[in-house]
């Protein structure tokens, strides 16, 4: 568990899942990251993040400590296979869009990132996002991250014609 001001991470639990797939299946927040899921498939995204826990790695359940509110899903996993950043640790976050504005993308990024320095030997930690994704390119550059101008790629996820295809990633190096 890792806490900050106004957060709790977390390991996910199964009174999360509601809101946790209300977050997925909601088209505002998963316009820059991919399809709408449905309940299994949200399920299937927490599987695979309890898949990576062995490694140390794995999304947490961002709450909201004044109220207890499970507002977010963010923390560290492995990159992508098939993708450039494969073998490296990649951050990534996503909140439900009712708490979009209000710094908690921030506060858990950094959570999760001095997490990964405090916890991995990793030089850098990287993000990837669809090159459309500038909320998320402009939160990259709040955290320190630098666009690596080698670092574009299609995502082999998407199909060809599909806006979230072309991929661009960003990098931090240990502090």
């Amino acid at each position: 568990m890792i806490e900050t001001p106004r957060l709790i991470l977390r390991v996910p639990v199964a009174a999360d899942r509601a809101a946790l797939h209300a977050m997925w299946a909601d088209p505002r927040v998963m316009a820059d990251l991919g399809p709408v899921k449905d309940a299994a498939a949200s399920d299937a995204s927490l599987a695979r993040h309890d898949g990576y826990r062995s490694r140390g790695l794995g999304f947490w359940t961002v709450e909201r400590r004044e109220d207890g509110a499970v507002i977010g899903f963010c923390g560290l996993k492995p990159g992508a296979e098939n993708t450039p950043i494969a073998g490296e640790i990649e951050v990534g976050w996503m909140l439900g869009a009712p708490h979009w504005g209000a710094g908690y993308a921030r506060e858990a990024a950094e959570a999760s990132l001095a997490w990964g320095w405090a916890t991995t030997d990793a030089p850098r930690i990287v993000a990837i996002t669809a090159a459309r994704n500038m909320k998320s390119q402009k939160l990259m550059q709040r955290l320190g991250m630098q666009r690596l101008a080698d670092g574009d790629f299609d995502h082999p996820l998407y199909a060809e014609g599909d806006p979230l295809r072309r991929t661009v990633t960003w990098a931090v190096a240990r502090p």
